[in-house]
């Protein structure tokens, strides 16, 4: 049973600094300035004043005006943690809802140019630079855009521009866009930027996002894990109705769930056009809608050319383990392995635990070997530092080492000094040491037979 308890008044400050008191390993803390982390982060204050049993959550109440008075039973606790992650994650920035898309047709010989395509259940937005919501459509909407990286763009992060329309020299600018009247000049378009390609090469590269992700956040994302991995293949962003807040969780996971029909049939136009790889990236809530229209497509009377289907990759994803087996049993072991990046460490899989009644999230599980029995190959980042403070986003920065991933994958994932034991029984294991700033060795884990 997870509880959760009111501390003593604290200090805050920009991250808060709790005054010291008798936390278990592994418990949650939570402010009203914003998630502390677990007992275990090295910066973490204690909590204030309480002796926390194991997995207790706890609750600070701090200093600044903002007051909460607690609620009981899980709807109040579950609120307060939403409030408090919200808190951590926002902190001061703004995100970019309204016009940050505005195209920017300054003339520049440096940076390279990204053109991605969309196909969205989002509704259309007619402000300036904004293009599409967080609200839903009944219909799908297609559209095109290109997108600049500057020169000095750092792998693995976004540079923001502090103001529509950005520099090109040093921020991601948006060079072009415009919407698509159909899915017949989607596919005319995708055909188009395959004919591009030379034969062998003729790639497509399906990217969705997860929750709380604002429209220009999932496409700048995207753009990032592109021009990071060097991707070959056409860009194409599936982006679902995610209103882009913490406060939304049950919107966005509805919004996802409504998105399955629209993500099957984007699939099956990509299987159905020219391209002779499709390769799929699904990051946090993005893995639920995934997995269920790869579900749907398997056990549907009308498969599509399946032998297109090149890599599976869910990032950090936020589904119930107990739900992944039960559509993985459905699927069936797949002719290809899914690969599953997890880390341990990562708070907001940690959040999605607590509201979820603490049911494990796939994202954060920790037995590799049931994993890999159900036909994947874990990718386990837990030692590698993130960008951000909720560990949340560690599989883009895996893009800037996505060769030497290549080739590890390309010969099998055998053994390299380390026992089975070491990432348990009937699993083989590999290390990938993360250049430059990724500092930190990437266990890569696959299943024994």
């Amino acid at each position: 049973m997870f509880g959760y308890r009111w501390a003593a008044e604290a200090e805050v400050s920009c991250w808060p600094n709790v005054r010291e008191t008798a936390c278990g390993e592994g418990d949650l803390i939570f402010t009203t300035a914003g998630w502390l982390g677990d007992a275990a982060d090295n910066c973490l204050p204690k909590c204030a004043g309480t002796s926390a049993a194991a997995n207790d959550y706890d609750f600070a109440r701090s200093r600044p005006r903002l007051e909460l008075k607690p609620a009981t039973g899980p709807t109040g606790s579950a609120a307060v943690a939403l409030l408090s992650l919200s808190l951590l994650l926002t902190c001061c920035a703004s995100r970019p809802e309204v016009g940050a898309l505005l195209a920017n047709q300054e003339f520049s010989a440096v940076g390279k140019d990204h053109t991605i395509l969309v196909a969205t259940t989002r509704e259309r937005d007619p402000r300036p630079g904004t293009y599409f919501g967080g609200e839903r459509s009944e219909s799908l909407s297609y559209a095109t855009i290109t997108v600049a990286v500057p020169p000095n763009h750092v792998p693995g992060r976004i540079e923001w521009p502090t103001r529509a329309p950005g520099n090109p020299t040093t921020d991601f600018v948006v060079r072009d866009a415009a919407y698509l009247d159909s899915e017949k000049d989607f596919v005319k378009g995708l055909n188009a930027q395959l004919a591009m390609r030379p034969p062998g090469r003729r790639k497509v590269f399906v990217f969705i996002h997860g929750y709380n992700t604002m429209f220009a956040e999932g496409l700048y994302r995207f753009t990032q894990i592109v021009d990071d991995a060097d991707a070959p293949g056409v860009p194409v962003l599936f982006t679902w109705a995610s209103r882009g807040h913490l406060t939304d969780y049950v919107y966005d996971t509805n919004s996802a769930t409504a998105a399955r029909d629209e993500l099957e049939h984007t699939l099956r136009l990509v299987f159905a056009s020219n391209a002779e790889e499709i390769n799929i990236l699904a990051h946090s809530m993005g893995n639920w809608v995934t997995v269920e229209a790869l579900r749907q497509i398997k056990i549907s009377a009308k498969l599509p050319p399946i032998s297109k289907l090149g890599a599976v990759v869910l990032a950090a994803p936020d589904i119930d383990i107990d739900v992944f087996k039960s559509e993985m049993r459905r699927f069936g072991k797949p002719r290809k392995p899914f690969f599953i990046i997890v880390s341990r460490d990562d708070k907001a899989l940690r959040f999605s635990d607590f509201i979820a009644g603490g049911k494990a999230r796939l994202g954060a599980y920790s037995n590799d070997a049931e994993l890999t029995a159900l036909g994947a190959v874990v990718i386990d980042m837990t030692d590698v530092k993130a960008d951000d403070p909720s560990n949340h986003a560690k599989f883009a920065q895996l893009a800037e080492i996505a060769p030497e991933m290549r080739e590890v994958l390309a010969r099998g994932v055998a053994t390299q000094g380390e026992s089975d034991a070491a990432k348990g029984q009937g699993t083989l294991a590999s290390v990938v040491e993360g250049p430059g700033g990724l500092g930190a060795p990437i266990w890569i884990v696959r299943g024994n037979q």
